[in-house]
């Protein structure tokens, strides 16, 4: 890989990984646009690692008390924190039981252009809409097992190439009556165990296969990584509640739009 591939590729994945954007749909402009080819298993490793890091560090505070809480609940102990986390759990098992089962269905059926067009498009207008008609009246801590249970079935859908698994979730936390900062905190939190489990499925790939290692990328690609997705928590959090979701909308409008007319005239 070029220097130039290793930094757009890293802070594509920096910025779209917690940007209701698509990482898919972006992540394809420089292979069909500039003919680059696939970054490779240990630069997935890589660039997933300096996410998982981002959004830890972030929300480092928040994690340490709900863990605290969480622990304290096998006690017998129950409080808002433990609560939100195993409302974390919850929404983490249904990636868990269905995305080795879906896995082979999306690489065989959906990884085409013409999908994550259509799915930029779809999920935008559904994103759009929680936007303007959810009543947006709870915070993150009024969730329940149920409601949980439903984001991780909209998380599982973000196998869908094109859908934007940060997209999805805070569509469906808008829908459930989130207000549009809780949405999205609950859609960070809940990627660290998802965002987790890929890096170390990713690693036991990488471990087991007998793909060559160039460290100077990997370690690029980690700290861009990291400093586009630090970067991407702390001023989405500030912009969608000046100015929602629209913005988001718009441009994955234009994103969907754009590729149908790039895939139409190739």
């Amino acid at each position: 890989m070029s220097f130039i591939e290793i930094v757009v590729l890293a802070i594509i994945q920096g910025l779209t990984e917690f940007l209701p954007i698509s990482s898919s749909a972006h992540l394809l402009l420089p292979s069909q646009v500039l003919g680059w080819q696939d970054q490779g298993l240990a630069f997935d490793v890589a660039v997933h690692v300096g996410t998982l890091l981002a959004v830890v560090i972030y929300f480092r505070q928040d994690i340490v008390s709900l863990l605290a809480g969480w622990f304290k609940s096998f006690s017998g102990t129950h409080s808002k924190e433990s609560r939100l986390t195993w409302c974390i759990v919850v929404a983490t098992i249904p990636f868990v039981i269905l995305a080795p089962l879906l896995k082979d269905i999306v690489e065989v059926y959906l990884r085409s252009a013409w999908v994550i067009a259509t799915s930029t498009i779809v999920f935008g207008l559904l994103l759009w809409y929680a936007d303007v008609k959810a009543k947006q009246i709870k915070d993150e801590f009024a969730l329940n097992w149920k409601s949980a249970l439903i984001l991780g079935l909209a998380q599982i859908t973000a196998v869908i190439p094109g859908t934007s698994r940060s997209g999805i979730t805070i569509t469906a936390g808008l829908l459930l009556g989130l207000d549009k900062k809780s949405a999205a905190r609950f859609s960070f939190l809940m990627s660290i165990p998802v965002i987790s489990m890929m890096g170390l499925y990713y690693s036991f790939e990488l471990a087991t296969g007998d793909e060559v290692v160039d460290w100077n990328a990997l370690l690029s690609g980690a700290a861009l990584s990291f400093i586009s997705a630090y970067a991407c928590i702390f001023f989405f959090l500030k912009i969608i509640e000046r100015m929602g979701m629209m913005p988001f909308v718009i441009y994955r409008l234009l994103l969907g739009v754009g590729l149908i007319a790039f895939l139409s005239l190739s």
